[in-house]
């Protein structure tokens, strides 16, 4: 049981850890849009027809995809198969809270920045918005990959009673 308890702790741990390293992979390729200031404490956009929120959202989802990829895959190797329905709860409360994290860690790699150019900028002076994402349903990529691969492969891992009789007559 104690091992099956260290498997649990290790997929959240680990995932959590993907999950902030996610969010610094995301707040540095993500793009923003661009400000100017129009007055003490307020911008507008630029571009109205600016496409960096889209691209920002779509960032978020391929680099979730790929986190979902990366702890479906790993963790089904290195915990699954060892430790069962434990190490599965693990991976996917570890993979909602990554997804999480992950949000969290890259709107707030900037913002700070962000803030303090809205306030002390001069009327005219261009900056760029902080990072945000708009389509909130992007956090269902990752915990849903992750779920995804591990039913797969323990779906594909088993076999019927009348395919291991006919393996075992070959």
């Amino acid at each position: 049981m104690k091992g099956r308890l260290t498997a649990c702790a290790a997929a959240l741990a680990g995932s959590a850890v993907l999950g902030v390293a996610a969010g610094l992979v995301w707040a540095t390729v993500a793009p923003r849009a661009l400000l100017q200031e129009v007055g003490h404490g307020e911008a507008q956009l630029v571009n109205a027809e600016s496409t960096a929120y889209i691209l920002a959202d779509a960032w978020f989802c391929l680099i979730a995809a790929t986190g979902g990829l990366i702890t479906g895959i790993a963790g089904y190797r290195l915990l699954v198969r060892r430790a069962g329905w434990t190490a599965t709860a693990g991976l996917v409360l570890g993979s909602v809270a990554a997804s999480v994290l992950m949000l969290w860690t890259g709107e707030n790699i900037g913002l700070g920045t962000y803030n303090h150019l809205l306030a002390v900028s001069a009327d005219g002076v261009f900056f760029h918005a902080s990072l945000a994402l708009g389509a909130k349903s992007a956090l269902a990529f990752w915990p849903g990959l992750t779920s995804l691969i591990v039913l797969l492969a323990e779906y594909g891992g088993r076999r019927t009673a009348s395919e291991e009789v006919l393996l075992s007559v070959d």
